[in-house]
């Protein structure tokens, strides 16, 4: 049994080895090389092991990665500061500006898409033989529909989009999440009771559970954000500043959990009140430039073993080939509810003019999902569905980051009007 710290030790220390070895020879952005390296590695150490079974170095690397909870890692650990990471780095009267398009894609466009996605993969699983329940392929569709703030933050950084483009594709990932979360529990709740023949959907709960997770979540990331803003306004001492904003991050997200608002919409809103008012009103220079470069090394750093971690965990994930051509055909399905979903706006007449020549191609080209849906579906409760939703959301997933990951900036050139850029 390894000890936090051995686990920490090898993964730090593969993601640094891959990390030169993309730098070295692949040369692809940084995320997207260590998604691959490790996946590619993987792959080659369950060839070895079937060809070799006495080797070990195989079992060795599937026991570490094993004793790893993927969702409380990712769920209960990374996305607090990563999410507090992206939001401090998004301007807050640009986003303001977006707001109602971000937040309309953030609420209706998530559960458009999982509408159809669940919808899509109930038919398709039907056609293959299958036959995935309907509220076990809906509840696929709340977990493979919203962008992965991570996933998505980190391609911005490699693209250049027009300015306006990129806070909505920016704003919409960091707030989606909340909303896919509630959605994803409450379509479980309603599949477990399903398959226990006592089925129940509460409407009216439903949307007060959203009304209460999502706007507790805002108010409470506010009055957290201000505290914080506050303290940091009294003093000038940037060790102290970035103890209170690492302190801020995770218990505003730690104690929105047990009361029950979102946690990742608290973040990002106590994100965006430092890295704006708090950047321009509590912070000098010399503090500004040791809180911002702190956060860009933790943002660098967690996402480096995230995108890891997603290509290890093919060790440890039990794949079954009867699944290969439904997990194939849930990719254009995917991205065909996500070209709906970010194109619905456009049919409300005040949202219209916000999105521009292109703007629909890249959004859904770049809808990037990552470890937020993989961790999510190892979260299912165990079923007969499991494994097959498991496998689907692990192709969508390396499927957007690697092949979509790539692919935009070809998208970005070909669509958006260059003087625009």
């Amino acid at each position: 049994m390894l000890t936090v710290l051995d686990l920490a030790t090898l993964l730090l220390t593969l993601s640094a080895l891959f990390g030169w070895m993309n730098q070295r020879w692949l040369r692809l952005p940084h995320t997207i090389g260590l998604l691959m390296i490790g996946l590619g590695s993987s792959i080659v150490l369950l060839l070895l092991h079937s060809i070799f079974p006495t080797l070990g170095i195989t079992t060795l690397l599937q026991d570490a990665i094993a004793q790893i909870d993927f969702y409380n890692t990712i769920m209960n650990g990374f996305l607090a500061f990563l999410l507090f990471a992206g939001a401090l780095h998004v301007n807050f009267a640009k986003l303001a500006d977006q707001k109602w398009a971000i937040g309309f894609l953030a609420t209706f466009g998530v559960l458009i898409s999982t509408a159809i996605v669940g919808f899509g993969m109930w038919w398709v699983s039907r056609l293959l033989g299958s036959e995935v329940p309907l509220v076990w392929a809906l509840v696929f569709g709340a977990l493979i529909s919203p962008t992965d703030p991570v996933a998505v933050l980190s391609l911005l950084k490699t693209v250049n989009v027009p300015e306006a483009l990129k806070t909505r594709i920016a704003g919409e990932s960091l707030f989606n999440d909340g909303v896919a979360v509630v959605a994803f529990s409450v379509l479980v709740g309603v599949a477990v009771g399903a398959s226990a023949e006592t089925p129940h959907l509460d409407v009216r709960h439903v949307a007060e559970l959203f009304f209460y997770e999502g706007v507790g979540g805002i108010l409470f990331g506010a009055l957290t954000g201000y505290i914080a803003f506050r303290l940091m306004a009294s003093i000038d001492d940037h060790v102290v500043e970035i103890l209170i904003s690492i302190a801020l991050a995770m218990l505003t997200y730690a104690i929105s959990v047990r009361l029950h608002v979102s946690g990742p919409i608290a973040v990002v809103v106590a994100g965006l009140i430092i890295g704006n008012q708090g950047k321009e009103l509590a912070m000098s220079e010399k503090v500004r430039e040791h809180m911002f470069s702190f956060w860009e090394v933790v943002d660098e750093l967690l996402n480096s073993v995230l995108f890891l971690l997603i290509g290890l965990e093919v060790l440890v994930l039990a794949f079954d080939l009867s699944h290969l051509w439904l997990a194939l055909a849930s990719i254009p399905l995917a991205l065909a509810a996500r070209f709906i979903s970010v194109s619905s706006p456009r049919f409300i007449r005040s949202l219209r003019p916000t999105f521009g020549r292109g703007s629909v191609a890249v959004m859904t080209w770049g809808g990037l999902r990552g470890g937020v849906s993989v961790a999510l579906a190892l979260s299912l409760p165990p079923s007969d569905y499991k494994d097959e939703i498991l496998a689907v959301t692990y192709a969508v997933v390396i499927f957007t980051i690697v092949v979509q990951g790539l692919t935009v900036k070809r998208v970005i050139d070909r669509t958006i009007d260059p003087k625009l850029l």
